[in-house]
């Protein structure tokens, strides 16, 4: 798995996730539980991971649709 994307904006991680299953392309999504237990200070990001095969397709994705994937 490759890393997609790292935020801490709490909206960006689920747009992604929709914009990704609507093109077949499988996700995970890691540190959940630690942003969970800073609270809501939004200070420790959440990573958005694809498979590698999948990478390239969708950093493509996300920039169609203005996710940014730099945050």
């Amino acid at each position: 798995m490759e890393e997609l994307l790292r935020t801490t904006d709490i909206t960006v991680i689920p747009l992604a996730r929709v914009l990704l299953l609507d093109e077949g392309i499988d996700s995970f999504e890691l540190d959940v539980n630690m942003s969970v237990l800073e609270g809501s200070i939004g200070i420790l990001p959440r990573r958005l991971m694809v498979r590698r095969d999948d990478l390239a397709a969708a950093r493509q994705l996300m920039m169609d649709n203005g996710v940014p994937l730099d945050r």
